[in-house]
């Protein structure tokens, strides 16, 4: 699909965001342009995505509402923008979200409205590919795992540094006391 590869880079940048639908937990994380989405989502057993240009949004909009017409790129901020409530665990009061597993995949289905009238959209999610699961799981994961690793060691090294600061302090006749210590900080 053409500028499926700009959305997915896009999506890199975002942020993923922690989603309950009913009992079950998911990580989300979606981009919304004029011209179609990437939605990637996780229950950290899998990870499904759904990415659909302006044509297939256009095609699925008519299917699911059939008394709606309204312009693909308005339907898509609508989207984009309850989404992103979502995302911000502001969810829209008039909107509602279910999740229902699939053969192989996981339907993500929206409830809300437009002027008072309803709407309804349903993501269509496959199982991502394993390139895009370390592309904006694994990689991040493992980069943030070492930085506090590096960190950590460095608050050890810290300590030991402070400890044996500490121990010359003795050494040199000081007699140090929890007063003291409170009142260097």
């Amino acid at each position: 699909m053409e500028g499926s590869e700009e959305l997915e880079s896009s999506l890199l940048t975002q942020p993923w965001a922690s989603v309950c639908f009913g009992e079950s937990a998911f990580l989300a994380k979606a981009w919304f342009r004029d011209t179609g989405y990437i939605l990637l989502i996780s229950d950290l057993s899998s990870v499904w995505y759904e990415s659909a240009d302006a044509e297939a949004v256009g095609q699925r909009t008519k299917e699911l509402n059939k008394r709606l017409t309204v312009q693909v790129s308005s339907f898509l901020h609508r989207l984009r923008n309850l989404m992103c409530l979502l995302l911000a665990g502001q969810p829209d009061t008039a909107t509602s979200f279910s999740c229902h597993h699939a053969a192989g995949g996981l339907s993500l289905h929206v409830k809300s409205e437009i002027s008072g009238l309803p709407i309804y959209w349903a993501f269509h999610c496959c199982p991502a590919p394993v390139e895009m699961v370390s592309r904006h799981l694994v990689r991040p994961l493992i980069r943030m795992s070492l930085v506090l690793q590096y960190q950590v060691q460095k608050l050890a090294s810290l300590l030991l540094q402070k400890d044996a600061e500490i121990e010359d302090y003795r050494e040199s006749g000081a007699t140090l006391s929890r007063a003291a210590l409170a009142a260097r900080r």
